[in-house]
């Protein structure tokens, strides 16, 4: 078996690199990264270099974490070799993202060169794209909101084990494990905890709720023992 360095994809660093090897008359590449634009003009380059008498390609998509429409493109490349070559070509391996574009774009998962393409697969390829990409939005906006909330509620949480360590002599992170369990055990959130606690010592500051004052007592309960 003799391997092929992998070829990078023109005018881009690192998004896209075909990897292969040549067993006998078949050749295995396979692509790693991304199938956006050029993926197409690297995929027909790497198999202009094969070796003469190449009767088979495959290739392995296992390491393709992310394609838009260009992928349709790529995909084309390869069909069109297997054809003017008169060879077996296949794109097996498919995962995650990408795995999801072809099957919104109405071609077979396994391997979509076995499914003849619908004339509009590339808006459907289009929009598997654009919901993928909100959906990566909205995870982020999710983050930054339990983020800027984590932020916000800090100031509340540390003056409650604060007191926690002065009343019971607790350390800090003694102190902020009992409000977590207390958190927990009582189905409240950890801030409402916290600020629970630090109204219970203002002057004429009222009791944490039962809930609160029973899972606070059962917390430092398991942390004198």
């Amino acid at each position: 078996m003799t391997s092929a360095a992998p070829f990078p994809l023109p005018g881009r660093t690192n998004t896209l690199v075909i990897g292969g090897s040549a067993d006998g008359n078949r050749a295995l590449l396979t692509p790693r990264g991304e199938l956006v634009h050029g993926c197409a003009d690297a995929l027909a380059e790497r198999l202009a270099r094969l070796p003469a008498g190449t009767a088979r390609v495959d290739l392995d998509m296992s390491g393709v974490h992310f394609m838009d429409t260009a992928g349709l493109a790529f995909l084309a490349v390869l069909r069109d070799h297997g054809r003017r070559r008169s060879v077996p070509v296949t794109a097996t391996g498919w995962n995650g993202q990408p795995r999801r574009v072809l099957e919104l774009a109405g071609l077979d998962t396994t391997d979509p060169l076995r499914s003849p393409v619908p004339d509009d697969a590339p808006a459907r390829a289009g929009r598997a794209v654009a919901l993928e990409r909100a959906e990566r939005l909205r995870v982020l906006q999710q983050e930054v909101e339990q983020l800027r909330r984590a932020i916000a509620s800090r100031p509340v949480i540390d003056q409650a084990r604060g007191i926690l360590m002065a009343t019971y002599g607790c350390t800090s992170d003694e102190a902020w494990h009992i409000l977590r369990e207390a958190s927990q055990l009582s189905n409240t959130k950890l801030r409402a905890v916290a600020a629970a606690l630090i109204a219970s010592v203002e002057a004429n500051g009222a009791p944490p709720p039962q809930e609160v004052r029973a899972a606070l007592s059962r917390a430092l309960a398991r942390r004198r023992s």
